[in-house]
Formats: C-alpha cells, structure tokens, sequence
C-alpha cells in the first residue's frame, strides 16, 4: 500500500465519520464540499474532515479506494456513502439520519428539513 493509501485506509478506519473534501469543515474550497458540511453540521454528527488539496497522493487516492471518481466522499463507520448528490438526496429523505443512528452514532437533527 502507498503512503497516500494508508493516510486513506487509517481515517476511514479510525473514524466514526469522516469526509474527504477541497478545504475544511471551517473553509471548504468547493460548493459541493460546502453542501456536505452544511448537511453534518445541521444532523450535528461529529465528523473528521481531510483536505484533499493538501495531498495530491490522497486526492487521486481517495478516488481509486472507493472507486468513485468526485470529491467529497463521506465514510460512515468505515462505508462509502458517496458523494454531494447522494449525501443531498439521503438527508433529505431522512436516510442519512437514519443510517447515522443505526450505526450508533449520535446526530442532533433526527428530521430532515
């Protein structure tokens, strides 16, 4: 496995909840990145956040582990959930929520908006 490989494996591993993205949860760099924060920080779900444009390695990595070609990726207890789109469709039909809870994890906002 490379270095990148592992820095991926490990925060998927290691995290309850971790998303992958250009910028941070405090300043991300792109509109759908800024569409997951949004949606986590209103479930309330504490979550890990990598920046993807820190590390080309783990930009092109993160696309070959999970076999999905677009940033932002969300992991839930170490499972690709996906990217923007789905993370958007999920929380709005309360799956996402749903899906938190089920695997333990505490959020604050249960309902979808």
């Amino acid at each position: 496995m490379t270095d990148a490989a592992t820095t991926i494996d490990n925060a998927v591993k290691t995290n309850d909840v971790v998303l992958f993205m250009k910028g941070t949860k405090q300043f991300p760099q792109c509109g759908f990145s800024g569409q997951v924060v949004q949606i986590l920080d209103y479930v309330g779900a504490d979550y890990q956040d990598v920046n993807v444009l820190e590390d080309m390695d783990i930009r092109e990595g993160i696309k070959e582990y999970s076999n999905w070609p677009t940033i932002p990726q969300l992991y839930i207890k170490g499972e690709f959930v996906g990217g923007c789109d789905i993370i958007r469709e999920m929380f709005q039909a309360g799956e996402l929520q749903q899906m938190m809870t089920d695997k333990g994890i505490a959020v604050k906002n249960a309902e979808s908006a």
